[in-house]
């Protein structure tokens, strides 16, 4: 997986600090647990299974609605920084071993899948934040989906958090969330990664999704939120950033991504909000969401 954009960042880190900006988020942990195994492996193809090369997500599933976001306007990112970052990623190669691993991983999951953990999933599979259903208050999913926005708020903080009391931090939501879609369907039919069920016929997803599998969408709005939250609540980081990790763990139990999917995402989230950090626009927006939790 290439991370060219490292240096990069540094360097503009070190400009904008020398132009007065605010010191820059939290440091990304480093990969953990199965992440860091896999991601030890070569993700270089191999002629031992070179036919698996060939496969994409299939054009015919793509759901017309997924590919839209892929060209909205970016609302705290730049449209060069997000080309930039679509660019610097790659998913290992199909035939690699690494890929090989994480189906074998997916596979032990699946014969492991408790009645309990597949509630847990399925009901996490069902949250997701929609930005054009947030345009008009008279969408009949508007409710809805606002709650969504302040799930991991309410799972960490206490069902009494709702977006109507705290509108600054709404708006700071709104808007990453905005830049994460457009970053997620960006990528996705960029690269057009087969689903785990797509290479391998001994999978058994509890649903199939109409969309390319890299990067994990639901790690990619978990972690970009566990991050903002995380600055806004300091002292919860840690739970925040725990329910990310369960977030995108619960798409690999549901046998629809791998989990390169989930570390790539984590790692993609990061650095839109390091680079979205570094603006005006979401240093002032952020600053009227603090004073609504001090």
């Amino acid at each position: 997986m290439k991370t060219p954009f490292l240096l990069t960042l540094i360097i503009v880190g070190l400009s904008l600090q020398l132009m007065g900006q605010i010191s820059s988020i939290a440091p990304q942990q480093a990969a953990k647990n199965h992440y860091l195994e896999f991601s030890q492996l070569s993700s270089e193809p191999t002629f031992k299974r070179a036919e698996l090369d060939e496969i994409i997500y299939p054009p015919e599933e793509y759901r017309n609605s997924t590919l839209l976001f892929a060209l909205v306007k970016p609302h705290y990112l730049s449209s060069e920084q997000v080309d930039f970052l679509v660019k610097a990623v790659n998913f290992p190669a199909n035939s690699s071993d690494q890929t090989r691993a994480e189906l074998d991983f997916l596979l032990e999951l699946q014969a492991k899948r408790t009645p309990e953990q597949i509630e847990r999933v399925m009901n996490i599979a069902r949250i997701g934040y929609w930005p054009t259903s947030a345009m008009l208050s008279s969408h009949p999913s508007y409710e809805k989906n606002l709650s969504n926005l302040f799930f991991e708020v309410r799972e960490v903080m206490g069902e009494n958090h709702t977006p109507e009391q705290f509108p600054a931090t709404t708006k700071l939501l709104q808007g990453a969330m905005n830049d994460m879609r457009l970053m997620e369907f960006t990528v996705k039919y960029h690269l057009l990664r087969a689903r785990p069920y797509q290479l391998e016929p001994k999978m058994e997803p509890l649903r199939e999704i109409g969309s390319p599998s890299f990067a994990s969408g639901h790690t990619l709005w978990a972690y970009t939120q566990a991050y903002i939250l995380a600055e806004l609540i300091p002292d919860k980081r840690k739970a925040f950033l725990d329910l990310a990790y369960e977030i995108g763990f619960s798409r690999e139990v549901m046998g629809v991504h791998y989990p390169s999917d989930e570390e790539v995402a984590r790692q993609i989230s990061h650095r839109m909000v390091w680079l979205m950090w570094h603006t005006d626009t979401f240093q002032k927006d952020f600053t009227q969401a603090v004073a609504e939790w001090r």
